[in-house]
């Protein structure tokens, strides 16, 4: 495992970034992540789908895929594209100090 820093806070992450305790992330790490991923901004969209995986990771122990993301997040698919342009789920996890979703390449 490496280390990134966030806000001043060392987090252990995998060989891709993604924390591997997602009990070290706040809130004020995500516009960092997202920036380093080529997201600019963190619109109330975001905000929305990237609250919308963290909860469902803490109820679940799991990611949702995109398909679960487009159906139950308020959010339509090709908005999570246009939101998320490098993959919804695995950005939107990624962002939230989540893991890889399983599926995701």
């Amino acid at each position: 495992m490496t280390t990134a820093s966030y806000v001043g806070i060392e987090v252990e992450v995998n060989e891709e970034g993604f924390f591997t305790d997602p009990s070290a992330w706040r809130e004020e790490m995500a516009p960092i992540i997202a920036k380093e991923m080529g997201i600019d901004e963190l619109t109330d969209e975001h905000w929305q789908v990237i609250r919308f995986v963290r909860d469902r990771y803490l109820q679940t122990g799991g990611g949702p895929s995109v398909r679960v993301l487009g159906k139950t997040s308020g959010v339509a698919v090709k908005d999570l594209y246009r939101l998320f342009p490098k993959g919804p789920a695995k950005q939107a996890a990624k962002i939230a100090g989540i893991p890889k979703p399983v599926g995701c390449i």
